[in-house]
């Protein structure tokens, strides 16, 4: 049992009943022979060891004192975990992203761990599709890698747990404390927490100093959230709803882009999807003036680090799509500038500077005001403070096998949050860039249509 960090209740915070803050992984399998759900259910079970964050659940802290604790107080209940669903025909990634959409309208339950497996058969192929929900506050996309290679087969292709195996012989339980010491141990945590004000303080003013000095010494404008935003038609209020589209981009042409050009993927990442944006606003007669500005989750974990199972390190840059420019080629060197920059400014000021903020997040207030910002729709009201949030995480390198089963793709998005209405993820695996869009329907009801337009901008990029 152990106190949740900032960053992680943060997550939990932010959840409203429109706001879902939870992540989806979903794995395209070619079963193998002895494969039945059945099978998998137990074979799950019997992987917790190798799973840690998935046996805990949140233990709000009474009074909201502090932040919730990480319990594990009970076994794994499959029925309310695992669900089995039949795709209907043709069982192909259309009906697919349907069940997805569904599947990510709903909530995670805070009274049992924080995540369900639905599994969905019936697709065209024999294919098995594993659809992972998982709550943000568990992991960012660096310890969701981790926890994939955790129970990835070896090599040589041999499962690393027997199938018929039930629950972990070593599976343990914590003793719920009372709410008197749940009080004891809240504020404890609390004091020492206090402690360490005064040195963020002074990080947060050298740094903030510095920040500006750099930004006033840059020769491109690094975008400014909020201020610098325009309204695109899916920046507004969200309903609990979701929409799921994918595509696959050959990732040997990405880095063909990025060679070429001398720029990273994730310049490409970005270029790409600014100039499918571009031709969906183009589209529709709706495309601003200015450029649409990204929210990138950038990693804060030390280089070399071991891997990492649970929680959230992890911020966010803030860079231009460069929709108000024409040129394919130009809008990526534009996009590799000033994404540059704004690398820049924030390890000047520090990458986990906000993390060391957030650690002080009044539970209940904070809570409170994002229930009431949903349910007044305020986003609806003013500019968002960007456009779209685009995240580029790099997955295994080779086809991996779970329980003998070929894992054939793999795909992952995280959530929407208010007035940002669209979340695309690119996750690489096997030689294959695997794109996810996120949106609500009754902000972007064609979202398949923008993730068409993915591969033609990459190819525009290609043959300028």
């Amino acid at each position: 049992m152990e106190r949740m960090e900032g960053v992680d209740a943060g997550y939990l915070y932010m959840e409203t009943p429109t706001m879902h803050m939870h992540t989806l992984k979903i794995a395209i399998m070619e079963p193998s022979d002895s494969y039945t759900f059945a099978g998998l259910q137990r074979q799950l079970l019997s992987r917790m060891n190798d799973l840690p964050p998935l046996k805990q659940r949140p233990l709000p802290v009474p009074f909201a004192l502090n932040h919730p604790m990480w319990i594990s107080d009970g076994p794994i209940d499959p029925g309310r975990h695992i669900f089995r669903h039949d795709l209907p025909s043709p069982g192909g990634h259309t009906e697919l992203e349907a069940l997805i959409g569904q599947v990510c309208s709903t909530p995670l339950d805070r009274d049992i761990p924080l995540w369900e497996v639905h599994v969905c058969e019936g697709m065209a192929g024999g294919l098995v599709a594993v659809i992972g929900k998982l709550h943000h506050a568990l992991a960012d996309g660096g310890a969701a890698n981790a926890l994939i290679a955790n129970i990835a087969d070896p090599r040589e292709g041999t499962p690393t747990a027997d199938p018929r195996s039930g629950r972990p012989a070593d599976w343990h339980f914590d003793a719920v404390p009372a709410k008197g010491t749940q009080i004891k141990l809240a504020l404890r945590d609390a004091t020492v927490q206090i402690g360490t004000i005064h040195g963020l303080l002074g990080r947060t003013t050298s740094g903030t100093v510095a920040a500006v000095r750099r930004r006033r010494e840059h020769d491109v404008s690094v975008p400014r959230p909020i201020l610098d935003a325009p309204r695109t038609s899916f920046n507004g209020a969200l309903t609990p709803r979701r929409n799921f589209a994918t595509c696959t981009l050959d990732l040997a042409h990405v880095k063909q882009v990025r060679k070429a050009n001398g720029v990273t993927v994730n310049d490409v990442v970005l270029a790409v999807v600014g100039g499918a944006l571009r031709t969906w606003l183009d589209a529709r007669d709706e495309h601003p003036a200015t450029a649409l500005l990204a929210g990138v989750p950038v990693s804060t974990e030390e280089m070399g680090s071991s891997p990492r199972l649970s929680g959230n390190r992890v911020s966010n840059l803030f860079t231009t799509l460069a929709t108000d420019v024409d040129d394919p080629i130009e809008r990526l060197h534009t996009i590799s500038n000033i994404t540059s920059a704004s690398k820049d400014l924030q390890r000047t000021l520090g990458p986990s500077m906000l993390a060391d903020w957030v650690q002080f997040t009044p539970p209940a207030p904070f809570s409170a005001l994002l229930r009431w910002y949903s349910h007044a729709r305020m986003a609806a009201r003013h500019a968002p403070p960007f456009n779209v949030i685009v995240s580029n995480v790099k997955g295994p390198p080779a086809e991996i096998r779970i329980a003998g089963s070929r894992l054939h793709d793999l795909y992952s998005v995280g959530p929407l949050i208010e007035g940002i209405g669209l979340n695309i993820t690119a996750w690489s695996y096997a030689g294959r860039l695997n794109i996810a869009a996120l949106s609500c329907p009754d902000l972007m009801p064609d979202l398949p249509s923008l993730v068409a337009a993915l591969e033609p901008a990459l190819q525009q990029l290609r043959n300028p």
